[in-house]
């Protein structure tokens, strides 16, 4: 399964998104801060409802390449298909691409003194990891995605 967001996707068009609201989802999930901690184990609330970032290589994800989908740890949206995974060595789990331009969301970080694009679950707003412009053709892009954000889904 190829990205659909393959064809359009690059750079100044995720800048575009995260000032001006990406394209909007098929549906969105709502809940309580105390709803998600109940659904949710501590690590991945932390991660996705807090705007954490997990260790990195503190999961096999990353060396992992069989296919199939990977859809957010807190909705299910599909959000990734493993045939634009790639391996960035930076011990996250990394995409070229999402599988449709309207299940993630883009907002400008300026944690930490640096500014990046953040990703999130258009769904639900989980925080998923962030998206840089150094990752390899087609879409140049390395969506660095934290594992615990994902839950792997169907093999195709």
């Amino acid at each position: 399964m190829s990205s659909k967001a393959t064809d359009t996707l690059d750079y100044q068009t995720i800048i575009r998104y995260a000032q001006n609201g990406a394209p909007q989802p098929e549906r969105r999930v709502e809940k309580t801060e105390a709803q998600w901690a109940e659904l949710l184990d501590p690590e991945t609330f932390r991660v996705t409802r807090q705007h954490g970032t997990e260790r990195a290589h503190s999961s096999d994800m990353c060396s992992r390449f069989d296919p199939g989908l990977y859809g957010c740890a807190c909705c299910g949206t599909v959000l990734f298909d493993a045939s634009v995974k790639f391996d960035s060595g930076t011990g996250w789990p990394s995409f070229t691409a999402p599988v449709a331009d309207n299940v993630v969301a883009y907002r400008k970080d300026t944690g930490f003194g640096m500014i990046r694009i953040e990703c999130l679950c258009a769904t639900c707003d989980a925080h998923l990891g962030h998206v840089f412009p150094d990752g390899p053709p087609p879409t140049g892009l390395r969506f660095c995605i934290n594992a615990v954000a994902l839950k792997k889904q169907a093999s195709v």
